[in-house]
């Protein structure tokens, strides 16, 4: 598909502007239009909600998510060089594109936002977890997000989805589970993308609890969670040894064996742990 809303494909976007894909800036670009829609509808009905994008680029994805219908998008982009590119598309969508440059690691953009949000974008490869993990980590829950939908490398999707017993579970499947219903939506192969990555790549879908889905307190499961997975092939009565004397009389209450291992444990088990924890 060259274009999906007037304005020029991509590649002639690319070209007009110098934008030459940056690896210290994890940016790999998403030139075919067909994938970018495809990727905006996985985010749901944008009709009548407002999208925050990380890491635009070129502007495929913003180009896809308004033509989807989005009521409004914020698109926040680090590189000055995308920055004309992404106000061309704003001028083709009065009213409908703000595009803000700066960090997003660092930038506050709830003032740009009004409900209901969703967070939709192909996320730089060298801040992705990070951004993801501070959207799960508020610290008032519900957040002012609705869902995210995410692009990640293959494996760190399948961490975020991972059950117990499986090579890729661990801390962050545990957050996301807490918080969301978390499902991958869509593969896309190295080719895809511009340049091509070493590994395929994974959109992933979060939707939102309205609480979470276990009760506990969050930093207490953080403690409880990042001892056990630090040493996860150890057993739990050795790996939360620092957790003090009462540590086998808390793992029998919540329910886990001491002899068990923190990639046997289910979510609901470590919300349990982490209440007995807090308990002291």
């Amino acid at each position: 598909m060259g274009t999906i809303d007037g304005l020029p494909p991509l590649r002639e976007v690319i070209a007009a502007h110098g934008l030459v894909a940056k690896k210290q800036l994890g940016q790999n670009f998403l030139l075919d239009l067909n994938l970018t829609a495809k990727i905006a509808r996985c985010a749901g009905d944008l009709t009548g909600a407002d999208v925050l994008e990380v890491g635009p680029g070129p502007g495929g994805l913003t180009r896809g998510l308004l033509a989807e219908g989005a009521r409004h998008v914020v698109a926040v982009e680090k590189d000055p060089r995308a920055i004309p590119a992404l106000m061309e598309i704003a001028a083709a969508h009065p009213g409908r594109l703000t595009v803000l440059e700066g960090d997003a690691l660092e930038l506050g953009v709830a003032a740009h936002l009004t409900g209901p949000v969703k967070i939709a974008a192909n996320l730089p490869y060298n801040i992705g977890t990070e951004l993801l993990i501070r959207w799960l980590s508020p610290k008032v829950w519900p957040p002012f997000w609705d869902s995210l939908t995410l692009m990640f490398q293959k494996e760190v999707a399948e961490r975020i989805v991972a059950k117990p017993g499986s090579d890729h579970y661990g801390r962050l499947a545990l957050l996301a589970q807490w918080r969301a219903d978390a499902k991958i939506v869509m593969i896309l192969p190295p080719e895809a993308f511009t340049p091509a990555p070493k590994v395929h790549s994974a959109v992933v879908h979060l939707k939102r609890l309205e609480a979470p889905r276990f009760p506990c307190d969050f930093a207490v499961l953080q403690r409880v969670t990042a001892m056990a997975f630090n040493q996860r092939r150890k057993m739990l009565r050795s790996s939360l040894k620092g957790l003090g004397p009462r540590l086998e009389e808390m793992l029998e209450a919540a329910g886990i064996k001491p002899t068990a291992r923190a990639e046997e444990i289910g979510l609901e088990q470590f919300c349990a742990l982490a209440r007995e924890v807090a308990k002291g």
